[in-house]
């Protein structure tokens, strides 16, 4: 006996040739749909016949397809085998509705092959052995028993085939295409292939030689494109159709009976293929900002100065608030159901600002409390997450001056804190603010550097390539909000200046990155000079680092009215950036706008 030579296999597409081919999964199982045109699902017989350029005495054709119910004076082929470039018939197997013919070429003559009553075009599965062996043709379906015709002659013992063609699915002509799915076509020959399937726990899909690409489940790609295939050939070429099912919310059941069914939920906007356990996302629609409306108003005690969002694991999503009002202190709050609701009140001092990080495994939250922001210091609290009490608890105390802002970020294996100091009683706004780095034998955060800043308000940390910086937002120094805010950049195990940037009382910066190019943002609120007069609606100004000169130049400037913040996000594929703005000279009632 001979290996089997896989007939289906060889009009699968290869390299740059393209061919009407699609993959289409039913019932759990995969198989090609061919589209024509007849020429492009062909070959040359030499392609398998590569030692003898005849046709076996002794052969089977394995087949298992998928074909709807036919009409009953249609036909179709499943294979012909076509002498040179006429349209003589050599070898083919044709189905109609209810027979199986089996079609050869005897002393110059085509002669039919008729297997009655098989029941194949039904919409189903089925795996169908035809068996020649001297004077007999077996019909073996689904590993019944099988069904035996006696021939008045023999196949051809000597049936030469050179310059021959294989065409698959059709007879070289568009009419009697094959319409159906078709997962294996085999042609085995010197013996009967049904001892090789038979028996089978799964009968109607027996396999003696199915291409690989049609055995592979496929799997999820990284990022929302169509499912991979094993061999990046078949990639672009081949497509996949399965049963579809659409649901508004409760997704259906996913089991191994239906695998290849297909379920596109409506909420989700995504496609999803059942692998026999659970649903795999296919395709979903990109997220787009269309609008942005209310969601939730949360009620606060007293003025807010800012918001932290921070997640805990197994918990979720929370947000503090700095609260200015010290009686009602600032609170934790917890998403649950949608809504966020009230976690935890934590005792604060006219706090401005929340920052939550992680050391380790430990997580905290610190606030910058500013007190009455007199001569004298005041606290400044570092607070413990306990996951036993399910509680922020207070950890560590530092000393600062009307802190405005903590920042916190990682150098290498350290950890540190940078806190905005932002004055001493109520003009003297040159002071330090300090860069805290915590200990990791006593687990404290002790004083690393300090730093000159002018009525400091806020601390941005980023890193660019193998290069850490960090950049101050200088307010006010006594006189004028028309003065320097500095870049500093991590040499030597401490900060050292980097780039002075003309701000207008800066409040805020925001560093982001859109490919391979860094900007920096900042919030200008005010324009005050020795004259005394103020100008709100003055320009805030976005960055961009020039890799050539190593400096932040102008990239573009944006109208503002009192910017106190910038954020930047994305939604999808675009690219935004907000700006809160809060007063124009006369009304605090003002509009923010969100940048794309």
């Amino acid at each position: 006996d001979l290996l089997p030579l896989d007939l289906l296999h060889r009009v699968l597409p290869v390299g740059s040739h393209q061919t009407l081919v699609r993959m289409v999964q039913s019932q759990g199982s995969r198989g090609l749909k061919l589209s024509g045109p007849p020429q492009a699902l062909s070959f040359p017989s030499s392609q398998i016949f590569t030692n003898c350029n005849f046709f076996p005495a002794e052969f089977s054709i394995v087949v298992t397809l998928k074909i709807p119910i036919l009409n009953p004076t249609k036909d179709e082929y499943i294979f012909t085998l076509l002498n040179g470039d006429s349209d003589e018939l050599l070898v083919g197997l044709r189905l109609t509705h209810d027979k199986v013919h089996f079609l050869r070429r005897i002393d110059g003559k085509a002669e039919r092959v008729t297997f009655r009553q098989v029941n194949v075009a039904d919409g189903r599965w089925h795996t169908m052995v035809l068996a020649l062996s001297g004077h007999y043709a077996t019909l073996t379906l689904d590993c019944n028993v099988p069904v035996e015709m006696q021939l008045e002659k023999p196949f051809p013992e000597q049936m030469y085939t050179g310059g021959s063609t294989f065409f698959i699915g059709s007879r070289k002509r568009w009419s009697s295409l094959f319409s159906g799915l078709i997962r294996q076509l085999v042609l085995m020959p010197g013996s009967d292939a049904s001892s090789h399937l038979c028996p089978s726990s799964e009968p109607t899909l027996s396999v003696l030689s199915v291409p690989q690409v049609l055995l592979h489940v496929p799997v999820r790609p990284p990022t929302n494109q169509l499912p991979l295939y094993p061999y990046d050939i078949y990639c672009y070429i081949l497509s996949v159709e399965a049963e579809l099912r659409v649901t508004q919310r409760v997704p259906p059941v996913c089991i191994s009976a239906l695998i290849g069914q297909v379920w596109f939920s409506i909420e989700k906007r995504s496609l999803f293929l059942c692998n026999g356990t659970s649903w795999v996302t296919m395709l979903h629609e990109k997220e787009k900002l269309d609008y942005v409306e209310d969601h939730q108003d949360l009620f606060t005690n007293s003025e807010t100065f800012d918001i932290e969002v921070f997640h805990l694991p197994s918990l979720g999503l929370f947000i503090a608030t700095a609260n200015r009002d010290s009686r009602y202190g600032s609170i934790i709050y917890r998403w649950i159901d949608g809504r966020f609701e009230r976690f935890q009140n934590i005792n604060t001092f006219d706090a401005q600002a929340w920052k939550f990080f992680t050391v380790g495994k430990k997580r905290f939250l610190v606030v910058a409390n500013s007190g009455g922001c007199d001569d004298k210091f005041e606290l400044s609290v570092i607070y413990k997450w306990r996951v036993k009490k399910q509680r922020f608890v207070k950890y560590q105390e530092i000393q600062t001056h009307c802190a405005r802002d903590w920042e916190a970020f990682r150098i290498h294996d350290d950890h540190y804190l940078a806190v905005a100091n932002h004055r001493k009683g109520e003009m003297n706004h040159n002071i330090d603010s300090v860069i805290y780095r915590w200990n990791q034998h006593i687990k404290k955060f002790e004083i690393n550097q300090t730093i000159p800043t002018s009525g400091a308000y806020d601390w941005e940390f980023f890193t660019i390539g193998p290069y850490h910086f960090l950049v101050v937002a200088n307010t006010f120094n006594g006189k004028s909000t028309v003065i320097s805010s500095t870049i500093y950049i991590w040499i030597g195990e401490k900060f050292q200046p980097f780039q002075s940037i003309m701000t207008y009382g800066a409040i805020d910066w925001e560093m982001f990155q859109i490919d391979n190019r860094f900007f920096l943002a900042v919030a200008n609120s005010q324009k005050l000079s020795d004259s005394s007069t103020v100008f709100y609606n003055i320009n805030s100004t976005i960055y961009e680092l020039n890799t050539t000169s190593q400096r932040f130049i102008k990239f573009q400037d944006i109208a503002t009215s009192s910017a106190l913040d910038w954020e930047f996000f994305t939604v999808g594929d675009d690219k935004f950036l907000v700006v809160a703005n809060s007063f124009d000279g006369a009304s605090y009632s003002v509009n923010s706008v969100i940048y794309r």
